[in-house]
């Protein structure tokens, strides 16, 4: 019998705060490279990847909801951990249940689940990050299965994973790649299938895990590459629209921690005789990072109900770039303001928030910019608008199923004609709206079954302060341009 989940995630909490507290040092730790080994199996002899393998193969159901449990937890003490675990579960565990052939699937989890293996994805190329469509690693069919070679870094894991799925594209005649992209399992534990470590990065935060340059040379079984029900491109958006979709588990623990790390500082510090957290803009401050602890929260119960392995996520682009943009976002600005109230004692690479800073900034970068994502995200509205023959944004957003419940609340900022023609920025402020908007909605969607009225109600304050200066951005937008050649007639000293 499957132990009941909230007694699995508090011996898991648990067991992170003994680990991490008081058999180790979790502010040393985070100044290592990687975890000492006492640690790391002190973490996986608790099983928490269980949680994103399917019953029939020993793990706890692939549910949603214990995913972004977990995710959340790690996050609370380590956003780095809570990051390897990401990687395991939405780009390796989740695509390999739903499109592993059933004859790989139960050796790989039972090593998951006896044997405590990780995996990851690779996609990235040192030449195309983002583009994506044009990698060149490439595949051809062989008597024995497939033959993979290319070049691939920045997986989170380089070296540390057993398992990956490799992105490649079909070699042609001429040099030539097939503008599909297909997906394949690869045992780092077969000599014909190990991937190469070139070397590793320096990243400059979440030292946990290792990132490098990777060759790939390697033969893989026929069965060991996944099976798409339709295109490899769409195969590849639903396993990259569920991964960013269940992002919100990782920033929600992470923004907890930030928000309860500031109140304990602000409540116990005291300044002429009075704490911290009675001056008026530090309680904006903390009212903004619980703001965003609002968001979060709704982005997890909604995210628990629609993104699990029996969906295709391939067309839900608005609310997986709405989700991983907005809630990365706010990760920052947490730990940001976290520091900040902190004072000195905050800038410190051991203190959770400096750190944190750290920590969470390539999460606006990976999986997708966040520019890019907002980008995309009002590329599809205005497309619909124009579908439809809509030429209101207030109007429009109003009709939208994803935003019809809080849109009118913003009639007085959103009451405009969307123009005709978009620069680039105005298309990244109109993703950021939409994403507060979007959202929004679903810490509304949680306030009909009892979530707290007030943290909804100071969140909507925030997301009015927030639309307002948006739209102001949007209609009178600043239209500098760089100057590439900027140094004549620039140096100071000559007019002085």
């Amino acid at each position: 019998m499957t132990e009941n989940f909230d007694v699995f995630i508090n011996r898991f909490k648990q067991r992170l705060k003994s680990l991490f507290h008081d058999e180790s040092n979790i502010n040393e730790l985070s100044l290592q490279r990687g975890l000492p080994e006492n640690v790391w199996n002190g973490i996986m002899q608790m099983n928490p990847l269980s949680v994103a393998i399917p019953k029939a193969f020993g793990g706890r159901g692939a549910e949603v909801k214990e995913c972004l449990g977990i995710l959340s937890a790690a996050s609370y003490e380590a956003l780095p951990l809570s990051l390897t675990f990401g990687i395991n579960i939405a780009l390796f565990l989740e695509p390999l249940a739903k499109y592993g052939n059933p004859e790989i699937q139960a050796p790989i989890f039972q090593k998951f689940v006896e044997e405590k293996a990780m995996g990851g994805l690779m996609i990235t190329e040192p030449d195309y990050g983002s583009d994506a469509l044009n990698m060149r690693t490439s595949y051809t069919e062989t008597e024995e299965g497939y033959k993979i070679k290319g070049v691939k870094h920045w997986q989170g894991l380089t070296g540390m994973a057993d398992f990956w799925i490799i992105a490649a594209r079909k070699s042609l005649q001429e040099n030539d790649l097939a503008r599909d992209v297909e997906f394949f399992v690869t045992d780092n534990a077969k000599p014909e299938q190990k991937i190469k470590v070139e070397h590793y990065f320096n990243n400059l935060g979440l030292y946990m895990i290792p990132y490098g340059l990777n060759t790939v040379d390697v033969q893989v079984p026929g069965n060991q590459k996944l099976q798409q029900t339709s295109t490899g491109i769409k195969m590849m958006l639903d396993i990259l629209h569920r991964s960013r979709l269940q992002f919100p588990g990782m920033g929600m623990g992470f923004i907890q921690r930030m928000l309860d790390e500031a109140l304990a500082h602000t409540t116990k510090r005291k300044v002429g005789g009075q704490p911290l957290i009675a001056m008026d803009s530090v309680r904006f401050q903390l009212s903004r990072i619980q703001a965003a602890y609002t968001l979060a929260s709704g982005m997890c119960a909604h995210s628990s109900n629609m993104s699990g392995i029996q969906y295709d996520l391939a067309a839900e682009g608005v609310q997986a770039n709405s989700m991983k943009a907005l809630v990365t976002d706010l990760m920052q600005e947490s730990a940001q303001i976290c520091v900040q109230l902190a004072g000195s004692s905050g800038y410190k690479i051991d203190h959770i928030g400096g750190r944190g800073i750290v920590d969470s900034r390539p999460f606006q970068i990976f999986e997708g910019s966040n520019e890019m994502l907002y980008t995309q995200i009002s590329e599809i509205i205005v497309k619909q608008m124009k579908k439809s023959k809509v030429s209101n944004f207030s109007e429009y957003l109003s009709s939208f199923d994803l935003t019809s419940r809080v849109a009118p609340m913003f009639k007085k900022h959103l009451d405009f004609e969307m123009p005709t023609v978009l620069v680039q920025r105005q298309t990244v402020v109109l993703g950021k709206i939409i994403a507060r908007l979007v959202n929004l909605q679903y810490v509304d969607q949680m306030v009909e079954k009892g979530f707290r009225k007030d943290l909804y109600g100071n969140c909507v304050k925030h997301m009015h302060m927030d639309i307002k200066k948006l739209s102001t951005d949007l209609s009178d937008y600043n239209n500098a341009e760089p100057i590439v050649d900027y140094l004549e007639d620039s140096l100071w000293s000559q007019y002085v």
